[in-house]
This record gives C-alpha cells, structure tokens and sequence, in this order.
C-alpha cells in the first residue's frame, strides 16, 4: 500500500532557486496534508496492480562461457579469445553468460547482466541426446540484470526465471522474438517486489547476440576479446508506481511564485517551473527505512532516474526528493517545455522507466 504521512512538514520549491526546498504557505500545506491523506486510504491491494511498463535493456560484449572441460583447474586461465565446438550443443551441459548492460529504453547506463543456464533440450519426438516430453525448449536458466546510473550509482535488480528456446508465452511483449518463456521472480532497489515476463528482441542480420566460449578463457579479458550484442525486453509489473497526487481541487501541481495550484482559473505557462506531488517514486539518498518520513536535513533525494512528460514530450527535471515529513511522498520540480500548446495538457511522471497514469492540467 502506498502511505502518505498525515503530518506533513513544509517543503516547496523557492521561488528564487527552483531546486531547492523552501517554505509552504499555511493553506497549501492544509489542503496538501489532507490530500496526501486520503491517498493513503484510497490505495487498495493487489486488485489495483499498477500497470506492467516495458523495460528494454540493451547488453554488450556478450559472451557465454560453456563447460567444456571436467578439469576446474583450467577454468578461466586462457587470456586469449576461445571457441567451442558444436556451441555446447550436449545436453546437460553447463554455461554461464555475462555482459555489460548499457542502455535501458534508449538512456545510457551501466551495470552487469549474468545469466546461469543448463541445457536442457526436450521435444515432442523422442532423439538421441534429447529429453522427451510435452514442450520444446533449449535450456532452463536464471538471468540476472543488476542496473546503475552512468555515473555508476545503483537503481537495482531484476531476476528472472525460465526456458530459452521454443515458443513464446501468450501475453509476451510484442517487441520480443518469441523463442523464451521467462518470468520475473523478484528485483531489489527500484523493481523491489517486480514481476512479470521477458523475452529478447531480434539482432539486426549478421549481428550475433552472444558470443560462445569455452569456460577455461579467462573473463577478465571479455571486454578485449569482445562478444555480441542483444537487447531484452522486460514486461515488468512493478509493486508500486508514481502516481501524482489528486487534491479536491485537482492535481498536486502548483506554480512556483506562490505554490497555488494549476487550474482552470490559474493555468500554468509555456516554460515555467512548476512543482508536483507524488507517490512511489522509490528508494533515496540518503536511504530511509520503508514506513518513516524522510527527514528536512539532508534532503531524501530520488536514487532513480526520474522522468516528466508533459504531452509525451521530456520536460526538463529541476530537482526530485521526498517530501520532508511524507511517507512515501515525493516532490519533482520541473519546467514546462517551451512551446507547449494551450488548452488541456497531459503530465505524467516515472522513476526507473516504471511511469504512472497521466493527470490534465491547463496551459495558456
């Protein structure tokens, strides 16, 4: 469930430094502490789960290093670049995949993608070698993507679960190639409590996804002896998402020169800062425990990459915290693009690629 603290300390952006923290008016922080109230009461269980986001996570020098030799005390010793024949084509036999995540939805980051496979080959038709049974798939597996900013600060983990090979599930992303059956087990940090499938989407011709080596070269040098390229795409249903707040008297979205709300007799401008109000927006620095309100001093700043859309466009992000006294209650100061047409005005705000349903305030 996500709680907003009744009690809510002040904290607003300063009209003069719109990324900074200030002082609420006694009547903003009135309406605003009732809301956020109300909120707290209003979010049910599992019956409302937030709606599935797709996360396409781009990886590099991908290579997946097969046991190819009984003989451990030759496992990663070869610095040069290895092969393997027949690719680990025997049943039973044993891989271990790594590769350097460096993009997801198209915005650089960094972070590790492992993955433990066994093959495991079934099929309908009883052949030699092969497991017979009711299904067709190539291996069973646990693929790991441990996600980091660029500047190498964590947002968290997806694991995930299944088969490789054989048909897709019903349900599997669009985006995907078929040929996988996982499911998403759990993730820590941002994706804390996440669920859902994955698939991997189709390399360009002639670009491998992977590159096939035998266990006993060394992976101090995988980047060196280099590897292939993939792209996973994650059908993620996340514990929680960002959601604006909704007050009596619409969205928690006010003006910075004096924090009075956006509406139809105030409506915001073409280029100006504007603050909202926001739940589920996830872990911060520094970290607070789940169930406390995030303190005045320091700041709880955001740890996820935060996003704000305004009519599907990228507005630009001031600053992104928890609301000094909130539980599970945030603050993301933005600015309206430039050019923004009049009339009803779409806002939508995500952290780590998990965004929320959008809210309509009014532009002149």
């Amino acid at each position: 469930m996500m709680t907003f603290s009744a009690t809510v300390a002040p904290g607003a952006i300063d009209r003069k430094q719109p990324n900074t923290i200030a002082t609420l008016p006694r009547f903003w922080k009135a309406t605003l502490a009732a809301a956020l109230c109300a909120a707290a009461f209003t979010q049910t269980g599992v019956a409302q789960a937030p709606p599935a986001s797709i996360l396409q996570i781009d990886v590099t020098n991908n290579v997946l290093y097969l046991q190819d030799t009984s003989d451990v005390s030759k496992f990663a010793t070869d610095p040069k670049a290895t092969t393997v024949a027949g690719h680990g084509s025997n049943n039973f036999n044993l891989g271990i995949g790594i590769a350097d995540i460096v993009a997801v939805n198209g915005q650089p980051v960094k972070g590790t993608h492992i993955r433990s496979a066994q093959n495991i080959f079934t099929g309908t038709a009883s052949a030699p070698g092969g497991a017979i049974a009711d299904t067709v798939r190539v291996a069973q597996a646990v693929f790991t993507f441990e996600i980091l900013k660029s500047d190498g600060t964590p947002i968290g983990t997806i694991v995930t679960n299944g088969y490789g090979g054989g048909p897709a599930p019903p349900g599997a992303p669009l985006t995907g190639t078929g040929g996988n059956n996982f499911a998403i087990t759990g993730g820590t940090g941002a994706f804390l409590g996440a669920r859902g499938q994955m698939e991997a989407a189709a390399n360009p011709p002639g670009v491998a996804n992977q590159r096939a080596a035998s266990i006993t070269e060394d992976p101090a040098n995988r980047r060196l002896n280099g590897g292939g390229t993939a792209r996973y795409v994650v059908h993620l249903i996340p514990m929680s998402a960002p959601q604006i707040v909704v007050t009596p008297g619409g969205p928690a979205v006010t003006h910075s020169g004096d924090f009075s709300l956006v509406s139809s007799s105030k409506p915001a401008g073409a280029g100006e800062v504007l603050s909202l109000f926001a739940t589920g927006l996830g872990p911060t620095v520094p970290a607070v425990d789940p169930g406390q309100p995030f303190p005045s001093s320091p700041l709880a700043v955001v740890n996820s990459p935060v996003e704000v859309t305004v009519n599907g466009k990228a507005a630009e992000v001031l600053s992104a915290a928890g609301f000094p006294g909130a539980v599970d209650g945030y603050q993301v100061n933005f600015r309206v693009p430039p050019g923004t047409a009049k009339g009803p005005t779409s806002i939508q705000v995500s952290a780590a690629w998990i965004s929320g349903a959008a809210v309509s305030i009014p532009v002149q």
